[in-house]
């Protein structure tokens, strides 16, 4: 059996993008209960798993396919190649999703930047309160907490998702655009905070938004 044919058919048949743990996993736990067939990938390593991933993304290149490979942050997922999207489109009908207002990109954007962050800090640089904002990223999925800070009051913190980076096509926070000049630009704070985000504690499983 062909390594490389396996995880193909892996990726063509998942929802959502496998990261290289899950591929292995799943060839190594395949008819694990079947005495009679044994499982020629049971110990399959990385770095075979990372050379056929690597051989797949040079056939979709040199042999032109209606998809291609795609890294995303949580994984590799075949999709299908922008080019051909306009008759993909007509597959799927459906309303377009309302846009970000300014607002919303504008806090996206610091929250992003200086992850993670407590709402009176994003305030202090915008000037506004940003409750209802805050509420629509956080149901868009954009934007989760974080945990809390420890200063006074130990407010909540925010963070960008993984959906986040996979709507705006990252494979990280490192792809943001201008992200060292941007990271590490001065701006205003709450005066509640005293300089950077210290002792974070991580939100518990009591905190569902932050799941």
């Amino acid at each position: 059996m062909d390594l490389t044919r396996v995880i193909e058919t892996l990726l063509f048949s998942a929802q959502k993008p496998l990261s290289t743990n899950e591929i292995i996993d799943a060839l190594r736990n395949a008819g694990a209960e079947d005495e009679f067939s044994p499982n020629e990938f049971a110990n399959v390593r990385q770095a075979e798993v990372a050379a056929a991933i690597e051989q797949l993304k040079v056939e979709y290149i040199q042999h032109e396919h209606g998809f291609q490979l795609v890294e995303k942050a949580d994984g590799w997922q075949l999709a299908s190649d922008p080019k051909y999207a306009r008759w993909v489109r007509g597959l799927f009908p459906a309303p377009k999703p309302a846009r970000l207002s300014s607002p919303a990109i504008e806090t996206l954007a610091i929250i992003a930047y200086r992850q993670p962050i407590t709402r009176a800090d994003v305030e202090a640089v915008r000037g506004v309160t940003i409750d209802s904002v805050l509420q629509t990223l956080m149901e868009r999925g954009l934007v989760k907490i974080a945990g809390r800070a420890e200063i006074p009051g130990r407010p909540l913190l925010y963070e960008t998702t993984e959906f986040f980076l996979d709507h705006f096509g990252l494979r990280n926070l490192d792809e943001l655009p201008n992200v060292e000049e941007l990271r590490t630009r001065h701006l205003p704070v709450s005066p509640r905070s005293q300089g950077p985000t210290e002792g974070i504690v991580q939100a518990g499983p009591s905190t569902p938004a932050a799941t």
